[in-house]
């Protein structure tokens, strides 16, 4: 099958964000207790992935909401200890999938379009894509700053369609959430690949390894299989 285009889901499709979520807050949670928070480790981490489920995986005062509900207060020398690993920790581990770079620099050579849908924050997707270098490789990037809705809402994929200037069946898309990302793309009638890889149960309620009723026209175990498919 011939298409003009391939876009991708960001977090668990591109970068292995659960892993790089994993180490940063563990870091983190050292680091608070190396600054005098009185909680064991795996009691803390409980906590933290509790909140985070409460107020979205990307709330940038998770630290501070943790400190209040445990301490009673924020106490801003375990909070700066906390901001400061988890900050080294996530630069270390955001890193894209084996052969990621690889594969994208092949489908440009033939010629197809490349773009990612996501729903990070505007800022958050790009600073991931410039840490891993990838950003130059991508003719249209949509976050949920330009859509403003969730997938599996139609306007992101629509975005990048009006941007690519393409119809939905000469597009492919990627991504590791049958509800969201293989659910919106099938919609408005794009062809779908579920990236089995990015379903790794790393943290219980963040990465999906249901099975599902929505099935997608391809499903691929590496990245690199996806070659097999464009």
């Amino acid at each position: 099958m011939s298409f003009k285009a391939v876009l991708f889901d960001l977090d668990n499709t591109l970068i292995d964000f659960m892993a790089m979520k994993n180490a940063a807050c563990d870091a983190a949670i050292a680091a608070m207790i190396d600054a005098g928070l009185e909680l064991e480790h795996k009691k803390a981490r409980e906590l933290l992935f509790e909140l985070y489920e409460k107020i979205g995986i990307e709330n940038q005062l998770v630290f501070n909401k943790f400190l209040e509900k445990n301490l009673g207060r924020v106490d801003y020398k375990i909070l700066a200890s906390a901001i400061i690993a988890y900050r080294r920790a996530k630069q270390t581990f955001t890193i894209p999938y084996p052969q990621t770079r690889a594969v994208l620099m092949k489908i440009k050579s033939k010629g197809i379009k490349l773009g990612v849908v996501s729903d990070a924050p505007r800022l958050n997707a790009w600073l991931r894509l410039a840490e891993m270098q990838l950003g130059d490789y991508f003719d249209v990037v949509v976050t949920l700053g330009d859509s403003k809705k969730s997938k599996p809402a139609p306007n992101s994929f629509k975005i990048a369609l009006k941007e690519l200037k393409m119809n939905p069946e000469e597009v492919l898309f990627v991504g590791d959430n049958p509800e969201r990302d293989i659910l919106g793309a099938k919609k408005i009638g794009m062809k779908t690949c579920l990236a089995k890889y990015g379903q790794i149960n790393y943290s219980k309620g963040y990465v999906t390894t249901k099975n599902s009723k929505i099935k997608a026209d391809f499903q691929i175990n590496k990245i690199c299989e996806l070659l097999k498919i464009v």
